[in-house]
């Protein structure tokens, strides 16, 4: 009974979240809606912060990382407008929660986190929740994926003080990158285009995200 009671109590949450915070704000994308809605972010939050799992705000999940708000998670993903033709490179698995997301809508997901601990979470996480579209990479996120190749999709959800060469090199041509670019603090979230090997940059909105550590990121 206290399972069901839950399970009905989160979906309120939910639906309030995503008709209040998400299609009452700018997210109109109905694919992105729909995945936010079938993924449960309640999951991805340590059981201290379940009741909170709906607020439209960030959540802790240690290491000094957070879980993005939830209206961000689906700006950052409208503003990458996938399809299942795609392949995206996500920069900072954190709780997993955006990386679920992405494999909602993407054909595969590469992920890389820093910390081990955070990657193995979410791994457990979405095995759990049968999602298996993803690989996961324990590293420097600002060199990219280690393996030669190019993404048409790229998403950084870390502050970077600057685009790192390694990922606009693995952007593929046509492709689009979003990412949180600025000094520590509040950054301006960026929507990047790569067409003819030329980058064309466009201004989403101001945010503040944690630092993404790194080569080619901020120093630690």
């Amino acid at each position: 009974m206290c399972g069901r009671e839950n399970i009905d109590r989160f979906a309120k949450f939910r639906e309030r979240m995503l008709e209040w915070d998400l299609k009452g704000r700018d997210i109109t994308d109905p694919r992105v809606l729909k995945a936010v809605a079938e993924v449960p972010r309640e999951e991805f939050v340590p059981p201290s912060y379940q009741s909170q799992a709906y607020t439209d705000g960030p959540l802790p999940i240690g290491l000094g990382q957070t879980i993005s708000q939830p209206y961000i998670v689906a700006l950052m993903t409208q503003e990458l407008c996938l399809d299942r033709k795609c392949d995206v490179l996500e920069i900072g698995t954190g709780s997993g929660y955006q990386t679920a997301v992405l494999a909602k809508l993407a054909k595969k997901v590469y992920t890389i986190e820093r910390f081990a601990e955070l990657s193995e979470s979410a791994q457990a996480v979405l095995g759990r929740l049968g999602i298996g579209n993803v690989e996961f990479f324990v590293g420097d996120g600002s060199c990219g994926w280690p393996q030669q190749r190019t993404f048409e999709r790229i998403m950084i959800t870390a502050a970077v003080p600057r685009i790192p060469q390694p990922l606009t090199e693995q952007l593929a041509d046509g492709g689009i990158m979003v990412a949180p670019v600025g000094p520590e603090g509040v950054q301006t979230l960026m929507a990047y285009e790569k067409r003819a090997g030329e980058i064309t940059e466009r201004f989403i909105c101001d945010v503040r995200f944690v630092r993404l550590l790194g080569e080619y990121g901020f120093e630690e």
